[in-house]
């Protein structure tokens, strides 16, 4: 009889489990019918980014940068270890003008994930930057529709400047993403003005502390949430302005636990900052001064970092994007601009795209007013490449819109006008894999026309390729010697990234003993692969362009001696 029970038990468990499995099921089903397909598209398409990301986030170089980024983050630990006595922090460069709070989340990691210390950044980086895609589409979504954010996805997705820096710009992807998902709080805070709710206040409070707790750059959030609130004060009534001023007062008002929970991140991440409180208005105000002898270019024209062109940015953004994007751009800041019944957005739509249209326009406009310093084509602009992408997505969204209302034949052309465009821009990031940050649009001829006359490989990402190009070139021709013989390497690069790849036998040589270099390794950014003679024996090429060098410049070498 037990046994008949416990029959009975476990045919009856194996139909409760069914029957919730099958209820399982029957919900997703359900679910999947009843949401809308741009919404299920976009959810696809940041899976789908994560994916790749998980897949090739170790195929990207160390960055000039991420060595001293690196000490940066360890030396505030070690300053709130010893109780604020180990001030070595601030005498790293001028990295004490920086946030570390990237820094610090990759070493926290390090303690944990069993991986590479540099590939774990990367990685952490591409998340983060996948993040900033996901809030840019979330603000087109919530200003436009699901379509509007489907395509923000797209746009940004297929930006060379922001995918190809993705990976390994540790300071300007995730300063770029915490301000996008700030600036989406911020526009769902401002519906509710002036008594917001108070998760969206904490939430750009979090995002605006984290975006401060890497450049105090970020600034400009309390800029735009001064904005937010004008744009959406009551409209004047004569005798009645103090209402206004009501409303302005309330709003800040319950702005103010944001700005707190803000500040109190950022000086947990710099403690610079936190040394006094007009230390980070300095810091922004200290980029403006920057006058190193570094260099750049322009049209094959060099100038130093503090001389460049008042068009210099503007220029290196319009070249970057695809050509559909900058149009979709226009296409919704004379949407903005036209009156409702020409056509225009109008309400609360406009007043939104019109605060994502300053975020995307402002600092640039302020770069080229005062000739601020640059360098590195658009690298320090990353933070406007969200907000411009929304204008894009929802530029192309209304093109759909209306071309639909026009004729279905026409919204058809137009829909493979799109997908033709970023089609072939998804299979020039792919040709350029792992340095899609080389892109350039046919403003300019694309790669092949940014030749050195524009900025190419600043991040010298050519180090891996290059460096195995020199191991297989001695595995070929001297094989007995190969990884032992010492060979001295110049390299037009950082050493923390050209030693991660090297075998120990090659030796990095300091500058000032290039002379006695056997081979040289250089990008042919700024023509640095032409400082030094040599037989060139290996290239690294994308599309038909070179980008880097290796040379043997043993012969040379003994002829000089």
């Amino acid at each position: 009889m037990t046994d008949s029970v416990s029959g009975e038990l476990e045919i009856s468990g194996r139909n409760l489990a069914g029957s919730a499995s099958g209820n399982l099921l029957t919900r997703c089903v359900r679910w999947l019918s009843q949401c809308n397909p741009y919404d299920l598209a976009s959810c696809v398409s940041l899976a789908a980014l994560v994916v790749i990301a998980l897949w090739t986030f170790q195929d990207y170089a160390i960055s000039n940068d991420e060595g001293v980024q690196h000490r940066y983050g360890e030396l505030i630990i070690a300053y709130y270890k010893s109780g604020f006595t180990d001030l070595s922090l601030f005498k790293l460069d001028n990295l004490y003008l920086y946030g570390g709070l990237f820094d610090l989340l990759g070493l926290g990691l390090s303690y944990i994930i069993p991986v590479d210390q540099y590939e774990l950044r990367h990685l952490l980086c591409a998340l983060i930057g996948i993040g900033g895609v996901g809030a840019a589409a979330a603000t087109a979504r919530l200003i436009a529709n699901p379509r509007a954010a489907f395509f923000t996805i797209v746009v940004l997705a297929l930006c060379g400047s922001w995918y190809g820096a993705m990976y390994n710009h540790t300071k300007g992807i995730p300063l770029a993403a915490f301000m996008a998902g700030a600036l989406y709080f911020l526009i769902r805070a401002s519906r509710n003005l002036p008594t917001p709710r108070m998760r969206d206040v904490i939430g750009f409070g979090v995002m605006t502390g984290a975006a401060l707790g890497i450049r105090s750059l970020s600034l400009l959030l309390i800029g735009y949430l001064a904005l937010a609130v004008l744009i959406n004060l009551p409209r004047p009534v004569i005798g009645h302005w103090h209402e206004r001023a009501r409303f302005a007062m309330r709003s800040a008002l319950w702005f103010l636990p944001a700005l707190v929970i803000a500040y109190l991140i950022m000086i947990a991440a710099w403690p610079w900052a936190a040394l006094s409180p007009l230390n980070p208005v300095r810091g922004l105000l200290s980029f403006s001064e920057f006058h190193y002898h570094i260099r750049t270019i322009l049209f094959g024209k060099v100038y130093e970092m503090a001389d460049v062109p008042r068009a210099y940015v503007p220029t290196y953004i319009a070249i970057r994007l695809p050509l559909l994007t900058l149009g979709a751009t226009l296409l919704s800041l004379v949407l903005i601009a036209l009156p409702a019944r020409l056509g225009g957005i109008s309400g609360a739509p406009r007043r939104e795209l019109g605060l994502i249209a300053f975020a995307a326009i402002f600092p640039v406009a302020c770069q080229v007013v005062v000739e601020g310093p640059a360098f590195d084509g658009c690298r320090h602009f990353l933070f406007v490449f969200p907000p411009i992408t929304i204008l894009a997505g929802v530029g192309l969204s209304a093109s759909i819109g209306a071309l639909a209302r026009l004729h279905r034949n026409v919204l058809i052309v137009w829909l493979a006008v799109v997908a033709t465009c970023y089609t072939w821009t998804a299979g020039k990031l792919y040709h350029l894999h792992p340095y899609e940050y080389l892109y350039y649009n046919q403003l300019v001829g694309g790669l092949e026309g940014a030749s050195r006359r524009f900025v190419t490989d600043y991040w010298v990402n050519s180090m891996p390729e290059a460096v195995e190009e020199l191991h297989d070139f001695l595995d070929r021709t001297e094989p007995a010697t190969a990884q032992t013989k010492p060979y001295r390497v110049a390299v037009c690069g950082e050493r923390v990234s050209y030693e991660e790849y090297a075998r120990p036998n090659l030796q990095w040589i300091k500058m000032y003993d290039w002379r006695l270099a056997d081979f040289y390794i250089a990008p042919t950014h700024m023509n640095c692969d032409r400082i030094l003679a040599g037989k060139v024996i290996a290239k690294v090429e994308r599309m038909g362009v070179t980008i880097g060098v290796v040379k043997d410049r043993r012969r040379i070498r003994e002829q000089e001696e």
